[in-house]
């Protein structure tokens, strides 16, 4: 009796189960493998593309992507490192404070405020880059009329620093996710317990240095983590906003891998190349955060 109750619990298991595990094979699991399989080839298109059959070719779009003259996958790579930066010691402790802030109503208007923050995540990346464009970008756009007036060489300026706008509408664009995920995490903790600490003598600075940050450093880390796979993605606003431009100095990983897949001859071993090691470095990015965590972090 008790071993078929066991064999209808293992079926049951099977079928609620078995629908996102082939979800997740068929949609993350297989193109992943897929991919670094064709970055190992040759095959460009086949002969749609009047090219030759696909053929092993080794690690070869990994040597070309590392030498290229122009240095393009290293100048990408900086950006994505600049963005992860921002991203990770920028938009989360930004989004720290301000729902620390607003947890604890030290401001009036807390629902105003909140609703605000958030809002640019609600708003299309690609619209918030258009907006952006013609903000920054344009010879005539109103930062640079306002610039003018304080700097002549301020186009000049701008120019030669394209990523500086990039990141400060990263930041303005992102950071709201994170308060949201910090208040509700925040109004977890029990009041009773700050409460306690008010009564033991403990200042605002102590409560948040021994008793909030200890019960949110695996929230940190799941922003950590969130934070750097968004990051080496990045693609939607910098494509709309700069095209990875001037001189490919505002490029990113995914902008490189879209161009070398999608316009002009395609090369798409080279793409996938690109995109294998966005992957690794994402694992290693994460991976080092949860040894910090582990290292430095408190216990929830």
């Amino acid at each position: 009796m008790k071993r078929l109750r066991r064999q209808e619990e293992r079926y049951a298991y099977f079928l609620l189960v078995f629908p996102a595990v082939f979800i997740y094979y068929a949609v993350v699991a297989f193109p992943t493998v897929f991919s670094v399989i064709l970055s190992l080839t040759n095959y460009n298109g086949g002969r749609i593309f009047g090219n030759p059959e696909i053929g092993f070719a080794g690690f070869r779009s990994y040597v070309s992507m590392f030498t290229n003259p122009q240095g393009y996958f290293y100048m990408a790579l900086r950006n994505n490192m600049l963005i992860v930066l921002v991203s990770v010691f920028g938009q989360i402790p930004l989004g720290f404070i301000l729902a620390y802030i607003l947890s604890r109503k030290l401001v009036k208007g807390t629902g105003f405020f909140q609703t605000m923050i958030y809002l640019p995540n609600v708003i299309s990346p690609v619209i918030i880059g258009i907006l952006f464009k013609a903000f920054y970008l344009n010879s005539n756009s109103v930062y640079m009329e306002i610039m003018r007036r304080f700097d002549p060489v301020a186009e000049f300026s701008l120019n030669n620093h394209p990523m500086i706008p990039v990141l400060v509408i990263m930041l303005w664009m992102y950071t709201g996710m994170y308060v949201i995920i910090f208040l509700a995490n925040i109004q977890r903790i029990d009041v009773q317990v700050i409460e306690a600490s008010k009564i033991d003598g403990a200042n605002e600075w102590q409560t948040l240095c021994y008793i909030i940050l200890p019960a949110l450093s695996g929230v940190i880390v799941t922003c950590a983590i969130l934070a750097i796979s968004g990051s080496l993605k990045s693609f939607d606003l910098i494509y709309v906003m700069t095209d990875g431009g001037p001189a490919n100095m505002t490029s990113v990983l995914s902008l490189y891998m879209y161009r070398m897949a999608f316009r002009g001859a395609p090369d798409y071993p080279l793409a996938n190349a690109i995109s294998t090691v966005m992957v690794i470095i994402s694992f290693i990015l994460i991976v080092l955060t949860g040894i910090v965590e582990k290292r430095f972090g408190g216990k929830e």
